[in-house]
């Protein structure tokens, strides 16, 4: 009984305090991978949320967040139920235009608008917004350009980049020097695992995660883009998470 009760006590530390470890020049990087594409950061006694969804119990054993990026307003993105149930007061939102028009009512320190391919920073983090989009681009596209942001995160000496909702865009694929990926692969939503796969090939980032991959046929097949990665390149660490555990 004793040795089971330890083997729940760690499954359950594990779910609330799962994290990987990035070393940077200024000290560590915690990457918390939550739920579909949601995800913290801590570093240096700062804690940002990445699109918050879920329900307040995911967040458990983590501080509020200083910091809120929201990609997009979709309703996995900028999600108002959890948003509502977390400490968010003192929270410094960036999100794009379309985003802060739908926040009527979420607590905050101060909403900030970033647009694609404008730069800003919070205590010492470098933040630029990417596009994110559909293709072919189409007036009804569920992700038009321009309504929605992917964040390049400039922390110490790593570039963490964050996709958002998107397909495998040229703005992705130029990308330089990243040193962390989170990239989406939902059909019909985002992108296959081929087109994620020769994206990442594309801008070589040192360590990839997939995330954001339930699609309408269920979760996509994960170690299938590991494999077709590191086919190609075997520097590339692919890192997969289980973020639907709990879903």
């Amino acid at each position: 009984m004793k040795n089971l009760l330890i083997i729940v006590f760690s499954l359950v530390c594990h779910n609330i305090f799962s994290q990987d470890l990035i070393s940077t020049n200024q000290g560590d990087i915690k990457i918390h991978p939550i739920l579909h594409g949601t995800l913290a950061l801590e570093y240096e006694g700062l804690t940002i949320y990445v699109d918050p969804y879920g329900g307040v119990d995911k967040f458990k054993g983590l501080k509020d967040a200083d910091l809120i990026l929201i990609t997009d307003i979709h309703g996995d993105h900028l999600n108002k139920e959890t948003l509502k149930d977390l400490n968010t007061s003192n929270s410094h939102f960036i999100v794009p235009e379309a985003v802060a028009q739908q926040m009527e009512g979420i607590g905050n320190a101060e909403i900030e608008i970033l647009n694609n391919d404008n730069s800003t920073s919070f205590n010492g983090i470098n933040i630029t917004a990417i596009p994110m989009y559909n293709l072919p681009e189409s007036e009804d596209s569920r992700h038009p350009k321009g309504r929605g942001n992917g964040y390049l995160l400039n922390i110490a000496d790593k570039v963490i980049y964050i996709s958002g909702d998107t397909e495998d865009i040229p703005e992705m694929r130029a990308l330089k020097n990243i040193d962390l990926a989170f990239v989406c692969m939902n059909i019909p939503y985002t992108m296959s695992v081929e087109q994620a796969s020769d994206a990442v090939l594309d801008f070589n980032p040192s360590i990839v995660y997939p995330f954001h991959f339930r699609g309408q046929g269920g979760l996509a097949d994960v170690e299938k883009f590991k494999s077709l990665v590191k086919k190609e390149n075997k520097d590339i660490e692919v890192r997969l998470r289980n973020w639907y555990s709990e879903d």
